[in-house]
């Protein structure tokens, strides 16, 4: 039976950290300004919003859409499998610090997206978003 800690600051203030970086990852890169960045940049001169995605012509927001759904797909298949493997071996911290700096890694990665890397860009957010 795991006994459950009660008012201790340590346990508190990581989970008060953790609140708070997953609520800036949500609102600047998944909902509000990379978005409005991604279109931005993917936008042709003549605003053209045709964008080629390993040679597949698409609409822009089409792809950023399909990207953010993929990722959510993949999160909603890989979770249950990942947690009981993570609850059964005894590896929680593990698969978390694992999984927080994939997703850290790729959100520096997209600091380095620009227009002519749409690839570059749309795998790092479909990984920060995994991670």
């Amino acid at each position: 039976m795991v006994v459950l800690i009660k008012n201790k600051r340590q346990v508190q203030n990581a989970w008060a950290m953790y609140d708070w970086a997953n609520s800036v990852y949500s609102l600047v890169i998944t909902s509000t300004i990379f978005p409005v960045y991604y279109n931005s940049v993917t936008k042709g001169i003549d605003g053209s919003e045709l964008v080629s995605f390993f040679g597949f012509e698409i609409i822009n927001t089409v792809l950023y859409s399909y990207s953010i759904s993929f990722s959510f797909l993949v999160i909603a298949l890989i979770s249950p499998i990942l947690s009981g493997i993570a609850d059964s071996s005894g590896k929680k911290l593990e698969f978390m610090k694992f999984f927080a700096y994939l997703g850290s890694v790729a959100c520096v990665g997209l600091f380095f997206f620009e227009g002519d890397n749409l690839e570059w860009g749309i795998i790092c957010s479909v990984t920060a978003s995994v991670g």
